[in-house]
């Protein structure tokens, strides 16, 4: 007879995919719930949204990384729709789920800061999907720009405006710098590089906020030598029609609005409130249990711990969610006494295009080639896969040498038959 526990996981990324990975044979049965069947690599979706990279390249089946843990890990598709702390079961899209241990690592999603309608109207770089929705869209402005005989409109078509001027800011409105400069006189000879306008919109008065000042002074003058226009202390307050209002009173038309000012704890349905702070995310406690509840715990960007280092949470990147999946995977398997989660910051870092990057380690700033390949070695070891190693690679060198590549292509999806499922 099976005595194990069963420990179900809500999320398969950075923090779940690392606690299941480490959770004891012997003692858990896991189940990790995930909308995908894959292992995304946030920190490349902007390549993935500029053509750079497939997105193929930067996600990996979960089933087949579940393989090599054994037959005591299992993947269930579905959206979440309902937690029941009583009943201890999730109910997903498909199914039902019996828990003697909950663990949420959900992520986050898109922060609109209560702008209705955002959500429908402007692009994102959030998820696999969202990054090649906004290159699909990317390229459907330049070939139909490529071919629109009036001048005006042509210029409409190619008015790329991004908001937030965060790594994810500032690593796609460079890359779109790039294809301002590089790839517009090679591979669209019909448009004038000047009609097509970037601007990038913060609304504090630098860069990369929770970097060194000085990688936020790098990447702006980078991204001016990128022909990329930067406006700092730039709020905006609306999108609609195309047109944005920003707080100063100022309207201005875009026709592409890519969106990475802010992010907030993905819905919890069932969840209740009491146990929900501020921008979604779950307070826990220093073992990562979500404070007024046993057997529930949570980790990664979703989770809020609030410590003296960090009053206002820790920051939600994938080193905290790492980090906090280990720690919890060791008190969880007993094997050690449990120690209370202490964040190791190994530092920080954004590219801005080819030889450019900042990086922010332990007090030592770094910008430049240096930092460029600092920043390329990271995220390649970082990945996935063998298979999916080597094809990044080599789309980078190729990149290098030849300013080219095979991936701009629009694929658009057929509409029917329609699949309901799509949306749940």
């Amino acid at each position: 007879m099976d005595t194990r526990e069963n420990v179900l996981i809500i999320g398969g990324g950075f923090a779940g995919l690392n606690l299941a990975k480490r959770l004891s044979r012997t003692k858990y049965n896991v189940m990790v719930v995930d909308r995908n069947n894959f292992h995304g690599f946030p920190p490349l979706f902007y390549q993935i949204a500029s053509s750079g990279l497939d997105a193929s390249s930067i996600s990996f089946p979960l089933r087949r990384e579940f393989r090599r843990m054994g037959k005591h890990v299992t993947y269930h598709m579905g959206h979440v729709k309902n937690i029941d702390i009583k009943a201890k079961t999730v109910t997903t899209s498909y199914e039902t789920i019996p828990y003697d241990k909950l663990v949420i690592a959900a992520g986050t999603t898109n922060n609109y800061f209560g702008m209705e309608g955002l959500d429908q109207t402007v692009f994102g770089i959030k998820t696999v999907a969202e990054a090649t929705y906004t290159r699909d869209e990317i390229l459907d402005r330049l070939e139909r720009g490529a071919i629109c005989s009036d001048p005006v409109r042509r210029r409409k078509l190619l008015s790329f405006l991004v908001v937030g001027g965060g790594p994810s800011g500032v690593e796609i409105a460079g890359a779109l710098g790039e294809m301002k400069k590089d790839i517009l006189p090679r591979e669209y000879p019909e448009l004038n590089p000047d009609d097509l306008r970037i601007v990038l919109v913060e609304g504090s008065d630098k860069l990369l906020g929770s970097m060194d000042p000085r990688a936020g002074q790098q990447a702006l003058d980078d991204l001016r030598h990128l022909m990329v226009e930067v406006r700092l202390g730039c709020v905006m307050k609306g999108y609609k029609d195309k047109i944005v209002t920003f707080a100063d009173g100022t309207e201005e038309y875009w026709e592409t609005l890519i969106w990475t000012a802010g992010v907030r704890g993905e819905t919890m349905p069932g969840l209740p409130p009491e146990y929900v702070s501020r921008a979604g995310r779950i307070p826990i406690d220093p073992y990562c249990r979500v404070k007024g509840l046993d057997d529930v715990y949570a980790i990664g960007d979703i989770a809020l711990l609030e410590c003296e280092d960090y009053p206002k949470g820790h920051p939600q990147v994938a080193q905290v969610a790492i980090q906090m999946a280990r720690n919890l995977a060791l008190t969880l398997n007993g094997t050690k006494q449990p120690v209370p989660f202490r964040y190791n910051d190994k530092g920080s870092m954004a590219t801005i295009g080819k030889n450019r990057a900042v990086v922010d380690m332990k007090g030592r700033f770094i910008s430049g080639r240096i930092a460029w390949l600092a920043w390329m070695f990271i995220h390649l070891i970082s990945i996935l896969g063998m298979r999916n190693k080597l094809s990044v690679l080599l789309n980078w060198c190729w990149n290098y040498v030849t300013y080219s590549t095979s991936l701009r292509l629009l694929f658009r999806p057929a509409k029917y038959p329609l699949r309901k499922h799509w949306g749940d």
